[in-house]
């Protein structure tokens, strides 16, 4: 009897933990799911009560519809376009960072580390307004600069803290070892460094492309040419500007569609690399 009580407060516990996740994934799930049927509707079923989950009938049309609306495959590009810049800078600059703190002795080094910390504390509105007086004066605003060329000037203090923290784990002999064979500081970091952060460096990007594709604040301060407008803004566009249809009717349906559509790359991209990502946090994670 005292033998089963344990197993049973083992499987109790296992139930709850797992009864914690399902009901958790339903919260988040239900949002995507009714944006899903809701984007297969008409405009008056939604609006329906008791609401209708399966749609009746599938109006696949709405889907090309948008395209016509707004130009939404424009807004998927410009978005597109500024992450992979953006990424190459952020990843390439705070690498490089990152292994100048994790390898290198030098005074002030851990000053110099907390204080870069310290700027995760600062909310991004803090440097809104000397940054755009700053690129208004340089004529980059309307245009992809503001959000590409900051990313190549250090990069980001959570991608060097990350990777910091991956490059201290590297045990030293490694190091000592290249050197032993005549590899230099560039070699050792472009030869050894980086192909062994691979790990690291993915979850970065997959942080770092989801960031700057729902990123909605910047694009909206710094972006205004509708040619230029990256996916977030152009949803917010088609909200405001396409409220009616030509023959009148709400297009609520249509932003739901336009929402699942600009979903997918990001969903598509954490499908892809999941375990990658949960590695690379991992491997970041360990005390070096």
């Amino acid at each position: 009897m005292s033998a089963s009580l344990p197993a049973v407060r083992a499987t109790l516990r296992t139930l709850v933990i797992y009864g914690v996740y399902i009901g958790a994934s339903i919260l988040f799930v239900i949002p995507f799911v009714w944006a899903l049927s809701g984007s297969l509707k008409n405009p008056y079923q939604l609006e329906l009560f008791p609401p209708e989950w399966i749609p009746d009938p599938v109006l696949w049309r709405n889907y090309a519809e948008i395209w016509t609306i707004v130009p939404l495959g424009r807004f998927m590009w410009n978005t597109l376009f500024i992450a992979v810049l953006s990424l190459a800078g952020q990843l390439f600059t705070a690498s490089m960072v990152a292994y100048g703190f994790a390898k290198f002795r030098f005074p002030g080094r851990d000053v110099l580390f907390l204080l870069m910390l310290s700027t995760l504390m600062l909310p991004i509105h803090v440097s809104l307004i000397p940054r755009f007086v700053l690129f208004y004066k340089l004529k980059w605003v309307d245009t992809f600069l503001p959000l590409i060329v900051p990313n190549y000037f250090g990069g980001s203090a959570f991608a060097i803290f990350l990777l910091r923290q991956f490059f201290r784990n590297l045990p030293k002999e490694m190091d000592d070892a290249a050197r032993i064979d005549g590899a230099g500081y560039w070699r050792i970091f472009f030869q050894i460094l980086l192909p062994l952060s691979r790990s690291a460096l993915i979850a970065l990007t997959i942080l770092g492309f989801l960031a700057d594709w729902e990123d909605f604040l910047q694009p909206l301060i710094y972006l205004q040419s509708t040619d230029k407008l990256t996916v977030s803004i152009g949803l917010r566009f088609l909200a405001v500007t396409a409220s009616s249809d030509i023959s009148g009717d709400p297009t609520t349906h249509l932003l739901m569609a336009a929402s699942i559509v600009s979903s997918l790359p990001p969903i598509l991209l954490y499908v892809v690399a999941q375990r990658q990502l949960v590695q690379g946090l991992v491997l970041t994670g360990s005390k070096g």
